[in-house]
């Protein structure tokens, strides 16, 4: 709990994130936490209103009960979700009851607190207004089936960007990433033909519902009947439009309230046309995503578009997410793409090779397209898996064992971070070798001298060993590699000298990073980066969770290679008790080495801080290093494979977490 602050879980939440340093302030002198056990209800169906929930640890199960006691699951809830929020609005009793499914800990704001903040920050009204539409059904036509539903609007300020296939692989990864249900919507003008169809492999005659005809009056009772089903998994419903007129959007929004009753996500594939319509059913999505190619006309172009949404029609800029499209070879670098946009980049798509599969995340799921789709789909279906690689430094090689059965069982991992020697195995894995890659690697230490190949003394002024030689070592491996070529996002955690404080890297040449990162403080001298003097990130973050906790991933798997106090103060009094057989070379030479004297002080120090940012992960792999000695670098094999052991025992559990 001490490591949970208030103001990191008020900028994790949506709802909060946007506003200001002022109001946050105001909310969290209004919050408080409780822990719930595994099995415990939060609040019953039928119970009146007391309070606004937030996840921060664990998870949360929503259901309905009938009359004979039969439940109806709607809705795991992770880290970041909140609840109670329609009764506390419309001053109804609760419609769901909400139950823990393992040991949670809740923010809570009550009845009273929340109406407070309400009046003082009347802009929240806004946000919590889209809350009620994904979140309130049109119970006159149906019961709800679901707790909440998503819209999202694919659209393009120009033809040709690739907006249809994204639309369909989105739908098709999201039910396949979530196992939720999506429907996509085909709008296109009356002399368009409508291309979903045909790639879904549906029959050539199919109905499309007009939404400028006269005859479709009561358009949330008659739009069931224009759902198109497929065997892929997902439903389509075609409809036409004419461009001005006004009572498209209103039809569209009708239609709406009656598929959020069914639908947890709904597609809406709009036609590149800059008419007030368009804009009208853009503004009922509760997330844009606008494609573009990186050529600089059409970057320009885009940019002009998200000025006019949010100038001429006040979106709210965090629901705008601009996905670039490289059908075409981009001559600027990220940062000028970023530049010309004046906006942040969702996501990038690689090329699509010619002739390739429409339904690229089903036929051709290892190509870099597909892989592209489904980490957006996670993410936008809340259910990133993040992976935190702790420090250690031959405890380290524990890292490769955990990755050799992630490879192995196929689990899938959207984003990774690494403090120290976790930071140098994850950038390896990150830009394309596999475990075994790596291991093969960690083979230049086949014995315990080659450990001083690495170290090059200096004058002990702010460290005694200069680090020329490690930073060899990863130019050898990693060359000039950057953040942006790597396979998935990549977090490297290092330590501010002066702020003692984590330092979060994401920019720039990896194994700058990386050294960074590992320059254990005493010994390296500290590394010069943009930011300044930076050493060992290990030192104030060595389970790199919050990185990953802070934007916004729901489900964190945390490898701790740190022994616990305990552990290294058993370790340490074996060492010294044991007498070994002459020519031993750690527990002869290194006994009472100042590199040893050094690093087990920071070890004691770094399982206690490890220990609290393990509150943050949903699993934690402890591998057991028991009898092994942190600076045994030959020892690889047996490290690595007492990671693969721990990994295998608690596969179940990995999945369990990742299935919810």
């Amino acid at each position: 709990m001490e490591l949970i602050k208030k103001e990191l879980i008020l900028q994790e939440i949506p709802l909060f994130a946007s506003l200001s340093d002022k109001e946050r302030d105001l909310i969290q002198e209004r919050i408080s936490f409780k822990e719930y056990k595994k099995g415990e209800i939060i609040y019953q169906e039928g119970a009146p209103a007391d309070a606004f929930y937030v996840v921060v640890l664990g998870r949360v199960v929503i259901y309905t009960q009938d009359q004979r006691g039969f439940e109806t699951l709607l809705e795991y809830l992770h880290r970041g979700k909140y609840f109670g929020i329609i009764s506390l609005l419309t001053g109804e009793p609760h419609s769901v009851t909400a139950k823990t499914i393992n040991d949670c800990l809740l923010l809570i704001i009550k009845k009273g607190d929340f109406d407070f903040i309400l009046n003082k920050i009347p802009k929240l009204a806004i946000d919590l207004s889209q809350t009620l539409s994904r979140r309130l059904k049109r119970k006159d036509i149906h019961q709800k089936t679901i707790f909440e539903s998503v819209a999202i609007s694919i659209f393009s300020s120009y033809s040709q960007a690739g907006k249809t296939v994204y639309a369909l692989n989105l739908g098709l990864s999201l039910a396949k990433e979530t196992h939720k249900s999506v429907i996509i919507l085909d709008i296109a003008p009356p002399d368009k033909v409508h291309s979903l169809p045909r790639r879904l492999e549906i029959e050539a005659a199919y109905p499309v519902f007009d939404l400028s005809s006269s005859a479709n009056t009561d358009t949330a009772r008659v739009i069931k009947d224009f759902i198109l089903k497929d065997r892929f998994g997902i439903d389509l419903i075609a409809l036409s439009y004419k461009p001005e007129d006004d009572s498209c959007a209103k039809k569209l929004t009708d239609a709406l309230s009656l598929l959020v009753n069914d639908y947890h996500y709904i597609i809406l594939d709009l036609p590149s046309e800059m008419d007030r319509s368009i804009f009208d059913i853009l503004n009922q999505s509760d997330l844009i995503h606008i494609l573009t190619s990186p050529e600089p006309v059409d970057l320009k172009r885009t940019s002009n578009l998200i000025r006019r949404l949010k100038t001429d029609f006040n979106f709210n800029e965090d629901k705008i997410k601009v996905v670039i499209n490289e059908y075409k070879v981009s001559r600027l670098t990220y940062e000028e793409q970023i530049g010309l946009l004046n906006h942040p980049i969702f996501a990038t798509l690689p090329r699509i090779e010619f002739k390739a599969s429409d339904k690229m995340v089903l036929d051709e799921p290892d190509s870099e397209y597909a892989k592209a789709i489904r980490r957006i789909a996670r993410r936008v279906g809340d259910c990133l898996v993040g992976l935190a690689l702790g420090v250690g430094v031959a405890y380290g090689f524990c890292h490769i064992g955990v990755l050799k059965v992630i490879e192995e069982e196929r689990i899938p991992i959207d984003v990774i971070s690494g403090s120290s020697v976790g930071a140098l195995i994850a950038s390896l894995w990150v830009t394309g070798r596999s475990s075994a890659e790596i291991l093969q690697i960690t083979r230049e230490f086949k014995e315990p001298r080659y450990v001083w190949g690495l170290v090059d003394l200096t004058f002990p002024f702010l460290g005694f060993i200069k680090g020329n030689k490690l930073y060899r070592f990863l130019k050898k491996y990693l060359g000039n590699k950057t953040f942006y070529d790597v396979k998935l996002p990549l977090k490297i955690i290092a330590s501010d000298v002066k702020r003692k404080e984590p330092i979060i890297l994401e920019k720039g040449l990896l194994a700058d990073a990386i050294m960074a990162s590992c320059t254990m403080p005493g010994v390296f001298t500290p590394f010069k980066f943009k930011q300044g003097f930076l050493f060992d990130g290990g030192i104030t973050s060595p389970l790199p969770t919050e990185p990953l906790f802070k934007m916004g991933v729901k489900k964190i798997i945390a490898v701790n290679v740190t022994p616990s106090r305990e552990d290294v103060l058993k370790q340490y009094e074996k060492i010294k008790e044991t007498k070994t057989p002459s020519g031993h070379y750690y527990q002869n030479k290194l006994k009472t080495n100042i590199l040893d004297i050094i690093f087990s002080s920071i070890e004691v120090m770094q399982s206690e801080v490890a220990e609290k940012e393990a509150q943050l992960a949903d699993i934690v792999l402890h591998p057991d290093t028991s009898g092994m000695y942190w600076l045994e670098l030959h020892r690889a094999e047996e490290f690595a494979k007492r990671g693969e052991d721990e990994a295998h025992k608690n596969l179940d559990k990995i999945w369990q977490v990742i299935n919810e």
